[in-house]
């Protein structure tokens, strides 16, 4: 894949997206903690005393800021979605690092091995993208959308959620986020 200024310039905006995203969902998170030891009641118990604190609206708002869409979905139009996408994707283990840092929440070891795994995934991901193709036409689409990988894999995918919704969701209902 060669990096043209435009890819350049697409990976840059997916990241400073990521980045500011991170950054507000920090400041709500800290916002939440200081309500909490202001007001004396915790929003996970069912207070609403976080609506009273300014650092959670800052956050708020900064999350719901426009730009920090509109630079991801601009980056789309400089960038291949094979390279957009697992950028904007990296947000979330950021996230967890911030957290761990800035936070002081507990990163469990199989999160850091998690996390070392996406960004390598992500990495290998951006550095072996192939080259984009131009699709021409609604058949050509219908052409790739009926190969049987893709079918196998749809099919897959619908077998798989289908157990995990009538099979694992009741067995574990509350135990696990899953």
């Amino acid at each position: 894949m060669d990096f043209s200024t435009d890819n350049l310039t697409g990976i840059i905006l997916a990241l400073l997206s990521s980045g500011f995203i991170v950054a507000s969902f920090i400041i709500k998170k800290k916002g939440l903690r200081r309500a909490a030891v202001v007001f004396g009641v915790r929003a996970d118990v069912g207070g609403y005393s976080y609506l009273l604190e300014p650092l959670w609206w800052i956050g708020m708002i900064t999350n719901k800021f426009l730009f920090l869409f509109i630079a991801n979905f601009v980056a789309y139009a400089f960038a291949p979605a094979v390279l957009v996408t697992p950028l904007g994707a990296l947000s979330i283990i950021v996230s967890a690092v911030l957290a761990h840092v800035i936070l002081k929440e507990r990163l469990h070891q199989l999160g850091i091995i998690g996390c070392v795994m996406c960004i390598a995934g992500s990495v290998v991901i951006v550095i072996h993208a192939p080259q984009e193709h131009a699709i021409s036409s609604v058949k050509e689409i219908w052409y790739m959308a009926t190969q049987k990988a893709f079918l196998l894999y749809i099919g897959s995918v619908v077998v798989l959620v289908f157990i995990l919704v009538f099979y694992f969701a009741p067995q574990f209902r509350h135990s696990n986020v899953l």
